[in-house]
């Protein structure tokens, strides 16, 4: 519910799209000349091609949805991901086509140009967007009915973002009388206050022991033609990427949207898994794995390779290996390896350190039983006493386990001696968990894999 947001989205598309066509022009030109694209019209059609990218990329990744997000930082970064979409089709066309003049001067003139204009556009959009707003220019006035946690905290968003569009008249409690200096008056005068305020929206947020107004607001609201919209008690249930939907003439809400729910991201992410494995597996681990072996079995006695049984999608048991890098002790039973444990042996603590004990799980991703990025999945025995700590564990289990996580590239990787400390590391891994799977992504994918390799190489990763 944001002010003339579909003609908002559009205006921001329109202007886009023209900038793309002015910077090809203008990249053109200054790789080479007007006159040799004009000689060349088979540019024009990578330039149709860049147009429908372009709508498709920011299509897909809400590019011009975000209109609660403040900071430019944001937009900047999906600026770029839009752009390099463009530059990887402008480098298959300009290969196919194998064209000789428009080359690399020409896409990095084309990518560095569509890059500021863009970033020029949003900038100046967003600062006369608010301008216009703050001056009453296409402003509506609202009321809130409600004035409960979710009422506030919805009035809290309209405050932060004039960009929505909306002047806020007030709150509206249920019962007469109460309330704080920001409620204007009860349900029963209702119909009085929007007449006087001039109300043209109202939001409805009740609590569930408030519900049977609803039917007298809507009624009312209806009579002097205001634009209703209702946040439902049970939002406090949902998480922020639920979907509504319809099947039939019945109108279906979603708690939690799960991209990989849909077969055709599934088989991307497993066709990169697979691709990922094989050149992972052909350029480090057929010399790296018979290195790393010998390694092991000089310093300590004992399998080179540890197996274990751990929880993987749709909560079945999977066996998960890893290079051993503890000292073999028959008689302790398996604890959870902490910080400067004394049961990791020599070669073990710069396994750990630098991740490479995990190598060996490329076998269980070519293998079908996890992925590159996911959970990090756990053993039978931890996922019991973590189940106590988080209810909603299994939903983690949604998708397969990976071998580095969102949670991990955050710091969150094992467990830690103090159990109040453990505690609040297990439950803020799980809800990093939880947040990979609602908004996953393929580039979200490459940049947890490119945070793994990176805090590889400093050292900065630790035991599981």
């Amino acid at each position: 519910m944001i002010v003339n947001k579909k003609s908002i989205r559009l205006f921001r598309l329109s202007a886009d799209i023209l900038l793309l066509n002015i910077s090809f022009a203008a990249a053109a030109v200054l790789a080479q000349s007007l006159q040799i694209l004009m000689q060349r019209n088979y540019m024009f059609i990578l330039l149709l091609i860049l147009n429908i990218i372009w709508y498709y990329t920011t299509r897909l990744s809400g590019f011009y949805d975000d209109f609660s997000v403040r900071y430019f930082a944001y937009h900047f970064v999906n600026i770029i991901k839009s752009v390099l979409w463009q530059v990887l089709a402008a480098i298959i066309f300009i290969f196919a086509v194998k064209e000789d003049l428009f080359t690399r001067n020409f896409i990095l003139y084309n990518s560095a140009l569509l890059m500021i204009l863009i970033s020029a556009r949003t900038l100046v959009f967003r600062s006369l967007l608010d301008y216009l707003r703050e001056k009453g220019i296409n402003v509506r006035n609202l009321i809130i009915i409600g004035e409960g946690e979710t009422g506030w905290n919805f009035y809290n968003l309209i405050k932060e973002n004039p960009g929505f569009g909306y002047n806020f008249s007030g709150f509206l409690s249920v019962k007469p009388g109460a309330g704080s200096r920001d409620v204007i008056g009860d349900v029963s005068s209702l119909e009085n206050i929007i007449s006087s305020k001039k109300i043209e929206e109202a939001v409805i947020a009740l609590t569930e022991r408030d519900s049977e107004a609803l039917d007298e607001i809507i009624k009312v609201c209806n009579r002097q033609a205001v634009k209703i919209h209702i946040i439902p008690d049970y939002f406090r249930f949902l998480s922020k990427k639920f979907a509504i939907s319809m099947i039939g003439n019945y109108p279906v809400i979603s708690v939690r949207n799960e991209p990989l729910d849909e077969a055709g991201w599934r088989f991307i992410k497993r066709m990169f898994d697979l691709v990922f494995s094989l050149i992972i597996t052909v350029s480090m681990l057929s010399w790296l794995f018979p290195l790393l072996a010998l390694i092991i079995k000089i310093d300590s006695r004992g399998k080179v390779m540890f197996k274990q049984e751990r929880v993987g999608e749709k909560n079945r048991r999977i066996r998960v290996y890893k290079f051993r890098t503890l000292r073999i002790n028959r008689d302790d039973k398996y604890m959870p390896v902490v910080e400067n444990d004394p049961r990791i042996t020599g070669i073990g603590k710069f396994l750990r350190k630098s991740n490479l004990d995990e190598l060996p799980q490329f076998i269980n991703v070519l293998k079908g039983e996890m992925s590159v990025v996911g959970p990090r999945p756990h053993a039978l025995s931890f996922n019991e006493t973590y189940s106590e700590m988080f209810e909603e564990i299994k939903m983690r289990h949604n998708v397969k386990p990976g071998i580095t996580g969102w949670a991990q590239v955050h710091g969150l990787r094992g467990d830690v001696a103090d159990p109040v400390e453990n505690r609040k590391r297990t439950i803020d891994r799980i809800r990093y968990d939880l947040w990979y799977i609602e908004n996953w992504t393929f580039w979200l994918d490459i940049q947890i894999i490119l945070i793994t390799v990176w805090q590889m190489l400093r050292g900065k990763t630790s035991g599981k």
